[in-house]
């Protein structure tokens, strides 16, 4: 189950600052860390990457849009390095995880959702932060994929979805250098200062870890 992004660093939200004039941007440096205003490159310079309505960096994925109320544009791995998956499972079903994902006031959405039959919808690209782990930091560096189901109902997690989340996480080790090991790929309940307990115990690292690893040497 994803988390909201609780922890906000203090000065101005990224999303408050007018971008634009190179005056505006010296106006705020004394507000901003350092390294926090180097990430702004592609807004100042206009190079943001181009963006495709209804495009998924997943092949086969279906796109459902989260609210834009739970995420945070970027434009990653340039502004944020992207080395961790976060795997959740959403204590409900996929058709209620994608309702509250496009619900404004929820304030969290994953980037992927994991259906028992195997279906993956996308619903925040990766170039983008999805506040899914309830931590920022994490937020930032990370992918986090939904999974259908609930931790203490060990058959919801079929072979079909292991299968495809493997693939899908495969897939997002292959394009951002990630190591398949279970230092790189985490359970949500090992994110710092969360309260959740997905993927649960009934969730088998030793065979998903290993499915990622065969479909990212196929790959």
């Amino acid at each position: 189950m994803v988390g909201t992004e609780r922890e906000r660093r203090p000065g101005i939200d990224r999303r408050g600052l007018l971008i634009g004039a190179a005056g505006a941007v010296a106006a705020t440096a004394g507000y901003l860390e350092r390294d926090e205003l180097a990430r702004w490159w592609w807004r100042v310079t206009g190079r943001e990457r181009p963006r495709i309505d209804g495009a998924v960096d997943h092949p086969g994925a279906e796109w459902v849009a989260a609210s834009s109320a739970n995420w945070r544009r970027a434009s990653r791995p340039d502004d944020y390095a992207i080395d961790r998956i976060v795997v959740h499972v959403v204590e409900g079903d996929y058709g209620e995880a994608l309702q509250v994902f496009r619900d404004p006031l929820h304030k969290a959405a994953a980037h992927y959702v994991v259906r028992r039959d195997g279906h993956v919808a996308q619903t925040v690209r990766e170039l983008d932060v999805a506040f899914h782990s309830g931590n920022r930091v994490f937020n930032e560096r990370s992918v986090g994929i939904e999974h259908e189901g609930y931790v203490d109902r060990p058959g919801d997690f079929t072979d079909a979805m292991y299968a495809a989340s493997a693939r899908l996480a495969a897939g997002i080790c292959a394009r951002y250098g990630i190591p398949a090991d279970r230092k790189h790929i985490v359970a949500h309940s090992e994110v710092p200062g969360t309260d959740h307990t997905d993927p649960g115990p009934h969730w088998d690292w030793d065979r998903y870890v290993g499915l990622v690893r065969r479909a990212r040497t196929a790959g």
